[in-house]
């Protein structure tokens, strides 16, 4: 007795348009980043507004900003936030340069490098002041 087995027909894998590509994770980088500002401002208002409620009050709050671990939060915050303005410069581009999209990716990698370079300094900057008490 015989029996011959055929195997079934491979399934075209589906892939959506964006999947694992760069503008896929330009566009997940943008909407974290942009909330992350958002909740940012929304507690530096808070905190701000405590100067008028009670002077010492902000000035303790201050003080408490004033270790390592808010240092390394505002290298986050700087990171987030010129990202965040590089990037909607490139969406702006693409959606109202008619050769955008053409160059979309090739932007990317610009304002990447960019971002890279003024990061640096920046980070620089922060480390600075965290360690030499300004």
């Amino acid at each position: 007795m015989s029996t011959t087995t055929e195997a079934a027909p491979a399934k075209e894998r589906t892939r959506s348009l964006y999947r694992g590509d760069p503008g896929m994770w330009s566009w997940v980088l943008h909407r974290i980043t942009g909330v992350l500002t958002f909740f940012f401002l929304f507690v530096h208002v808070l905190d701000t507004a405590l100067v008028r409620v009670n002077p010492d009050t902000y000035d303790s709050v201050i003080e408490t900003y004033k270790n390592p671990i808010v240092g390394l939060m505002e290298i986050a915050l700087v990171a987030a936030v010129l990202y965040h303005a590089l990037n909607g410069v490139r969406v702006m581009l693409v959606d109202f340069w008619a050769k955008g999209p053409q160059y979309q990716r090739l932007m990317l990698w610009v304002i990447l490098a960019i971002w890279f370079l003024v990061m640096i300094p920046g980070a620089g900057r922060i480390f600075y002041n965290m360690f030499a008490g300004h």
